[in-house]
């Protein structure tokens, strides 16, 4: 009897957790640290930092430089397709410029030595913080709580990420490349010398290099953050070569659409420098996605799940599609009520991030999701029917009926009743301006 599908892949990702988490853990057994040697150089696996389905996260230390990491590993057993869905999650930190979206800085697609397919490697900035939720965690052994201005600065920086993402504009009107930040980073570099710390790239344009001046560059990197020097070196170090998608490769789901803008602009179909916002989705926001930078600053992270934001589902076979995808890739306590049951002759859009940071404002608020409460965690109850009725109370605080109300706000089962990106930032602005 064969396993469902859905099963069968569950199974694997366990199969890849035990695997990796044995790896991971080989330097405790062995009184050394595990390592990966990616591209000839060669990184100190120090220990876990955080674990998904088909992922892991360890904290890492590159031996040439002293230099750490988060370097997260994303095995990818069925191939192509699973590469294609692990480089969204690159070209998303490559796409969605903004300060308060984590900067990629390096990545790499290596053979899985044990012969499982291929493993693709991320190099991320190590934030010494952590997340949200270890904070969230954290206020909860200690019997404290945030400030409610604490929270709303959080909150309202991760809106400002999240506005980024819903209103990415993409360039029509001009024969230029759909993809001109990727198109730009393939390019050869017009010198082979290394880079002297400090020296700038120009591979982009002038306004490009004065936008990424905006951007927290972690200690010792270099324009863009892909390379860097240490201790003691004069010279920048690459960290590896650049693993980037083919020009014109179809990377999100939304691409064709971005493809289609590009070439209409292309044929005269619109004038030079029009733009037209091809809106994305995250898609799994909540805490743990939100990471606290050195300087208080909430970062955005986790784009595997990311997505055109706008589906048209036109027949049941489209629905179940979404519904399936939505249970793989969201979060089930902070999944909008839309994703659990997708309607045919609807819609779905940028309003699933909406609800998504109603819950995450009121875990800030309340330590824990709307519906992971006593009834659903420990009585048997559904999270599902629970978010699907909008079913949550606010407990008993000292926050104002402002928070609360944005709270609610953003809680509504009808996506059309839920305000936009820009509404929620203008009510967390008042809710500020009424803690004065």
């Amino acid at each position: 009897m064969s396993l469902p599908p859905q099963l069968l892949h569950t199974l694997e990702g366990l199969k890849f957790q035990v695997k990796d988490a044995f790896w991971a853990l080989s330097s405790c057994i062995c009184q050394q640290s595990a390592k990966v040697k990616i591209n000839g150089r060669t990184f100190k696996i120090i220990r876990v930092l955080g674990e998904g389905g088909f992922s892991f996260v360890y904290l890492a230390q590159d031996e040439h430089s002293g230099r750490q990491f988060a370097l997260k590993k994303i095995r990818c057993p069925s191939g192509s397709e699973d590469v294609r869905q692990a480089m969204r999650e690159v070209e998303a930190y490559r796409r969605f410029k903004h300060p308060n979206i984590i900067r990629i800085l390096d990545s790499a697609v290596v053979q899985d030595p044990n012969g499982d397919g291929q493993i693709v490697y991320l190099f991320l900035p190590l934030y010494k913080r952590g997340n949200l939720q270890d904070a969230i965690n954290a206020n909860a052994i200690n019997n404290t709580h945030f400030s409610e201005r604490e929270m709303l600065h959080y909150f309202k920086g991760t809106c400002e990420a999240i506005r980024a993402m819903h209103d990415y504009r993409a360039p029509v009107g001009s024969k230029s490349d759909a993809f001109a930040s990727r198109a730009a980073a393939n390019q050869p570099s017009s010198s082979s010398a290394p880079r002297l710390s400090g020296e700038r790239r120009r591979s982009h344009s002038d306004d490009e290099d004065e936008d990424d001046e905006m951007f927290p560059h972690p200690e010792g990197d270099a324009e863009g953050g892909y390379s860097y020097h240490g201790p003691g070196s004069s010279a920048n170090v690459p960290l590896m070569s650049k693993n980037r998608p083919q020009d014109n490769e179809m990377v999100f789901d939304g691409d064709e659409e971005l493809a289609r803008l590009q070439h209409d602009g292309a044929n005269g179909h619109a004038s030079s420098g029009q733009t037209e916002v091809v809106p994305y989705a995250h898609r799994d926001l909540k805490p743990g996605n939100i990471m606290i930078s050195d300087d208080n600053q909430p970062i955005l992270m986790d784009f595997g799940s990311t997505m055109k934001a706008r589906i048209k589902i036109e027949n049941r076979s489209q629905a179940l599609l979404q519904q399936d995808i939505a249970a793989e890739q969201s979060t089930m306590a902070y999944r909008a009520p839309e994703l659990f049951d997708v309607k045919t002759g609807t819609t779905l859009d940028e309003k699933v991030d909406i609800w998504s940071l109603g819950c995450t404002l009121y875990a800030l608020a309340y330590s824990h999701s709307p519906f992971e409460n006593l009834q659903t965690t420990e009585q048997g109850g559904s999270i599902a029917m629970a978010v699907m009725g909008a079913q949550y109370k606010h407990p008993s605080s000292a926050y104002s009926q402002g928070l609360k109300n944005l709270i609610d706000s953003m809680l509504k089962v009808n996506p059309n009743d839920r305000p936009d990106i820009h509404e929620v930032i203008r009510m967390t602005d008042q809710v500020l301006q009424s803690l004065r």
